[in-house]
């Protein structure tokens, strides 16, 4: 006889698979479950471009992280998004393309730095409508380099200089810091051992005008919930 009711012993095995694949990702086997109308991006660890990275190194795909992006932006029932940033940097073109589609969303946007937001993690940070770092955390500005290639043509010197303008010009665009300001602090030496280049820390980073603020998460989500709500009035006047 045929039932519409499924098999009790696969129900359990999804239920323990669920619970396992839970455990696996999350570190936990319940994931608090509510409602609300913001989405959270986490940019972790390395930014990954073209090139796969090791499978040992803790990696944020492009890949993964771009379709998240158009999805909360068509999605009527997310109204703002959160970025959270503890990045040591990675691909340049991923990590600009990334910044490019958070400054370009009509919806409300709020990033916070938490660890670190080096390298190229520093344009997506600013990327935000607001952006927040906490006291303890990082930020690396030096040039653009590619680890192990030795430059031996112009050409090569000259692709790194355009791809390194870029890069100042978004972060000069998106902060309050001037093209000029983020050069000294790319080519300043005695900073950074055995390289050029400027650590800001905390309040560092806002002071230079890098950051907006210095605040935790429930200052980055009071923002975003403001931002949201501003947002509506404009909508209704």
């Amino acid at each position: 006889m045929y039932s519409d009711v499924e098999n009790p012993e696969e129900e359990q095995d999804k239920k323990k698979g669920a619970v396992l694949q839970a455990i696996q990702q999350l570190g936990t086997n319940q994931v608090p479950q509510f409602e609300t109308n913001q989405y959270c991006i986490p940019i972790i660890g390395q930014v990954e471009g073209h090139l796969v990275m090791p499978p040992q190194n803790k990696t944020t795909k492009y890949e993964h992280i771009i379709p998240q992006i158009v999805a909360a932006e068509q999605n009527p029932k997310i109204q703002g998004v959160l970025l959270i940033l503890n990045t040591v940097g990675g691909d340049v073109e991923a990590g600009l393309a990334i910044a490019e589609m958070i400054a370009t969303m009509r919806k409300p946007t709020v990033s916070i730095v938490l660890g670190g937001g080096h390298s190229i993690g520093v344009p997506i940070a600013v990327a935000a409508r607001t952006s927040f770092i906490v006291e303890t955390a990082t930020m690396t500005i030096h040039p653009i380099r590619m680890n192990g290639m030795v430059i031996g043509v112009p050409q090569t010197f000259e692709y790194l200089e355009r791809m390194q303008d870029r890069v100042i010009r978004f972060i000069a665009n998106h902060s309050r810091i001037s093209e000029a300001g983020i050069r000294q602090l790319m080519f300043r030496t005695g900073e950074l051992a055995r390289d050029i280049g400027t650590n800001v820390i905390g309040m560092d980073a806002v002071e230079q005008g890098i950051i907006d603020r210095v605040g935790g998460i429930a200052d980055a989500l009071q923002e975003l919930d403001r931002l949201i709500a501003e947002k509506k009035g404009r909508e209704e006047s």
